[in-house]
């Protein structure tokens, strides 16, 4: 058995335990706060009564946050269900030559990494649905090997992307940790725009780099025997279904309904003070969570050119969202904690004991991977733990950049062996994530190793 065999019989072997032990991500976050509460007053000498009202005062304090992401995956999904984008995938699918199997994985992983790049939430629903159509197309493609290629975005470049949520969320004006409430320092002096966070020289020429080795990885990867393939069959049952068309107007509010310029005023409104700001205060300062969520939303819009289809695509969407819209008010209980105890000032002390200024990077890039498996999301997860990382780096002499990108690239990495943003691919496809996980396995292990290199390499002061 060579190598690469035995680590893709360790990837599956990670799925199993994972499946069978992993709880829901709810219950994740409610040990987590079990935890958090122990760790302030056995740790930072909190009361229990103290630490009780900290989570308390907390629970409500990312709403704003919440619902800037819950919008993101709502405009991300209107914009994957229209008819033009149907169209595009059937179109894309077809250009690579289904004689040479490699081409469709390189082409799913392209795809993948480059709307990975633009929106998150975009590359999950987009490639959930584009790859059934990549399947159909290349009948000798391993399928196996093309979902994990499909699923390389969120496992890559999403966090150095445009809709990065830490380098986001230290862009926004009034974020939680700018925006301190009475009797509590602010974690951040001053906002950071994503010219210095997701621009930088630095972060471009990571995202390039990771881009091409993620590429070169599932290229060599794909078996030469034993490739697993559906039968035409099982790839037409896979394949989605084109979007509605509405039938014609009946009555006269059918006819007010579909009127096309409620579309379009609703995007000039959105639009024209967004390039506004772009155009008096530039990209960088002004590319926001609320100026990436305007942006995708008026896409939304125009892809559907009527109220009724956008409003329908966007009604189906909360399957997709209601986890973040449930999750974040306790993850806000359990920065709460953070902010209201000593317990952010205990972790940080911690952190700072274990490492020295050029180690820093890689002890946070480690941990944040980790946290990853426990707590898929990005934003909230940043939340957590910016009130201890950020003081403990600047008390390094790492700055609140060089921390927030050493976090995404973290966060990132580990999600080719979290299932959670998996299950949008796995549920249209129809396998299992053990099934895949070989791959995404073995992938992980060729960007961890990148990333260890980067993370020594990178500027402490960015």
């Amino acid at each position: 058995m060579d190598l690469a065999e035995r680590l893709r019989g360790v990837g599956a072997a990670l799925s199993d335990i994972t499946e069978r032990w992993v709880p829901d991500a709810w219950v994740i976050c409610m040990m987590l706060t079990a935890v958090a509460l122990v760790l302030a007053v056995l740790g930072a000498g909190a009361t229990p009564e103290a630490a009780v009202l900290a989570w308390g005062q907390g629970i409500w304090k990312l709403l704003s946050l919440g619902m800037q992401f819950t919008l993101s995956m709502v405009a991300a999904y209107a914009c994957v269900a229209s008819r033009p984008a149907y169209r595009f995938f059937d179109w894309l699918a077809g250009l690579p030559d289904p004689a040479k199997p490699v081409q469709a994985v390189l082409v799913a992983g392209v795809f993948s990494m480059l709307t990975g790049y633009l929106n998150w939430a975009l590359c999950l629903v987009a490639c959930a649905l584009f790859t059934p159509f990549l399947i159909k197309r290349n009948p000798h493609s391993d399928v196996r090997l093309l979902i994990a290629s499909a699923y390389l975005g969120l496992g890559t470049i999403w966090h150095g992307g445009l809709s990065g949520s830490a380098p986001l969320i230290l862009a926004t004006p009034n974020n939680p940790l700018v925006a301190a409430a009475p009797g509590s320092a602010p974690v951040l002096d001053r906002l950071y725009p994503i010219s210095q966070t997701l621009f930088s020289t630095w972060n471009l020429v990571y995202c390039a780099a990771i881009f091409v080795i993620a590429l070169v990885t599932v290229a060599v990867l794909h078996p030469r025997r034993d490739v697993r393939t559906l039968t035409p069959e099982q790839a037409a049952a896979i394949l989605p279904a084109p979007p509605d068309i509405d039938p014609p107007s009946t009555r006269p509010a059918d006819r007010i309904d579909r009127f096309p310029g409620w579309t379009w005023l609703a995007i000039v409104l959105i639009l024209y003070p967004l390039g506004h700001s772009f155009a008096t205060r530039g990209i960088g300062n002004s590319w926001t969570i609320d100026a990436y969520n305007a942006t995708f939303i008026a896409l939304a819009l125009a892809l559907h050119g009527n109220p009724v289809s956008f409003l329908r695509a966007c009604r189906r969407s909360m399957d997709s969202a209601w986890g973040i819209i449930v999750q974040f008010p306790f993850y806000g209980g359990i920065f709460g904690l953070l902010q209201f105890t000593e317990l952010g000032h205990w972790l940080g002390s911690l952190f700072s004991s274990l490492a020295t200024t050029g180690t820093f990077p890689l002890i946070v890039y480690v941990y944040s991977g980790l946290m990853n498996l426990f707590i898929p999301s990005g934003g909230s997860k940043f939340l957590i733990e910016a009130p201890f990382l950020l003081p403990a780096g600047e008390s390094l002499g790492v700055s609140p950049v060089t921390t927030t990108l050493a976090y995404g690239y973290g966060d990132s990495t580990t999600n080719l062996i979290q299932p959670f943003f998996a299950i949008p691919i796995l549920a249209v496809t129809r396998l299992r994530f053990g099934e895949i996980v070989g791959y995404t396995f073995l992938v992980a292990l060729v960007l961890f190793v990148a990333n260890i290199a980067a993370m020594l390499l990178i500027p402490p002061n960015l």
